[in-house]
């Protein structure tokens, strides 16, 4: 079973709920914790982000992405809050007015769930 975690902060000028709700969308599941003006979202489910990567069609774009952060049985990446928010997945690589999405995916077959999550569209590929 993989362990999802997705952190992002809540600013001052954000609505909390709306914040949470970004978290949920992705990740139905999950457990969400507030502290220190960031919330925390953890589950051991990825079926909302898959459900969301199929839907947009964007399944080769998530698996390279998710394949570049892999390392050591854990994978990084960081999603646009706002654009969660609308139940849509975009991957951001550098900073954002209002901050991403932090995701961290470990688990010890962690090629098999990024293969899960975002299955390859080009036939041939392992």
């Amino acid at each position: 079973m993989p362990q999802i975690t997705a952190a992002t902060a809540c600013n001052p000028t954000e609505d909390p709920e709306k914040v949470r709700q970004a978290l949920l969308n992705l990740f139905p599941d999950a457990e969400i914790e507030e502290s220190g003006g960031r919330m925390t979202a953890r589950t051991e489910s990825g079926e909302g982000l898959r459900e969301a990567i199929l839907d947009q069609h964007i399944r080769d774009t998530a698996r390279s992405v998710m394949l570049r952060g892999a390392r050591e049985g854990r994978t990084r990446f960081t999603l646009n809050k706002q654009t969660a928010f609308v139940g849509k997945v975009s991957f951001i690589d550098g900073p954002v007015a209002l901050g991403g999405i932090e995701v961290i995916i470990e688990d010890g077959d962690i090629e098999g769930t990024i293969e899960h999550l975002a299955e390859s569209t080009v036939e041939g590929l392992e």
